[in-house]
């Protein structure tokens, strides 16, 4: 019997194996593209764009060092690049990864550890540095809630705990075209890559 096709083409010509995916099959423009066309919330955001995974990644690392300052810049990498395998399986609102069960999870370990020796950083981090990550995305989650998805303040601080004092000061999201929000994908890469050549 014929087996279903488990790889996918990127428009960089990879061919990347979604049940053993390599490093090498990994492109930073594929992840920039793909997040950046990637809606968060299912798409149910206000704005006349989407509010993309992209811009949620870049939303996340800035939000690392109001929580930790003296934050090693390749765990800024790391935050800015904990999304990235919804580049290929795409962003599950987290009631519908508990309907879909442990498969979702395991696709995204090892999507995840692909990437991260890609880029030069282990393929399970650090506890804490996982936490550090998990804390920002919280409170990210919480400001695009209340912003942009429809939450009162008191829904998101239930679901995802009151941000801490300082985290979200000056903070606006305003959805952006994919093509701007995949060029500063990039462009904060290369600026994090850079910091972490010269230490």
């Amino acid at each position: 019997m014929k087996q279903p096709r488990a790889w996918q083409r990127m428009l960089s010509g990879r061919r990347l194996d979604l049940l053993d995916p390599t490093p090498v099959d990994i492109e930073l423009d594929d992840i920039a593209h793909g997040l950046a066309f990637v809606a968060r919330w299912n798409g149910q955001t206000h704005g006349d764009w989407p509010y993309s995974v992209a811009e949620h990644s870049l939303l996340v690392e800035n939000i690392i060092p109001r929580l930790a300052p003296r934050t090693e810049p390749r765990w800024r990498l790391a935050a800015l690049l904990h999304d990235a395998p919804e580049y290929v399986i795409g962003d599950m609102i987290s009631p519908v990864k508990a309907a879909v069960g442990p498969g979702y999870k395991e696709l995204d370990i090892r999507l995840t550890a692909a990437i991260h020796i890609r880029f030069g950083l282990p393929a399970l981090l650090p506890v804490t540095v996982k936490t550090l990550i998990k804390r920002a995305d919280r409170v990210s989650a919480w400001l695009e809630a209340t912003q942009i998805a429809g939450f009162s303040a008191t829904e998101a601080n239930r679901f995802f705990g009151k941000p801490p004092a300082g985290a979200t000061d000056g903070i606006m999201i305003t959805p952006r075209p994919p093509i701007e929000v995949r060029a500063d994908f990039i462009r904060r890469y290369h600026d994090l890559e850079a910091t972490i050549v010269r230490a």
